[in-house]
């Protein structure tokens, strides 16, 4: 299983998702992380600046993991076959050790892009 975790900085889950090059992809076997390798996309493999008919890099993962997207970006995702998942966890290791330990909260689609939720 491949598991790609959106991380612009490198370090934390990004929020934008549909702007985010660049992802961390998690390889698993039977549970644990064999690999872990960063993924740059061009700009214009971004989610926000490609068709939902291209073939994408991120093609081949069964699982997005990402601190927020848009209704539409979930749906594109879904259509892919790839599990879109919505977290406030800000570690993407932890995310991902989560994810497998069955623990990981997911959050719903924001209801349009590029909105705001406030707390």
């Amino acid at each position: 299983m491949k598991i790609a975790v959106a991380s612009q900085n490198r370090r934390e889950i990004t929020k934008h998702t549909g702007r985010c090059r660049k992802f961390w992809i998690y390889e698993v076997e039977t549970g644990t992380v064999i690999d872990k390798t960063m993924l740059e996309l061009s700009k214009e493999q971004s989610f926000h600046d490609s068709s939902p008919h291209e073939l994408s890099p991120l093609d081949s993962v069964q699982v997005l993991i990402s601190g927020g997207m848009g209704s539409g970006l979930f749906r594109r995702l879904q259509a892919k076959g790839i599990n879109a998942l919505i977290t406030r966890e800000e570690d993407p290791d932890q995310a991902v050790s989560d994810f497998l330990d069955g623990k990981l909260k997911s959050e719903s689609p924001e209801l349009g892009e590029h909105v705001d939720i406030q707390t």
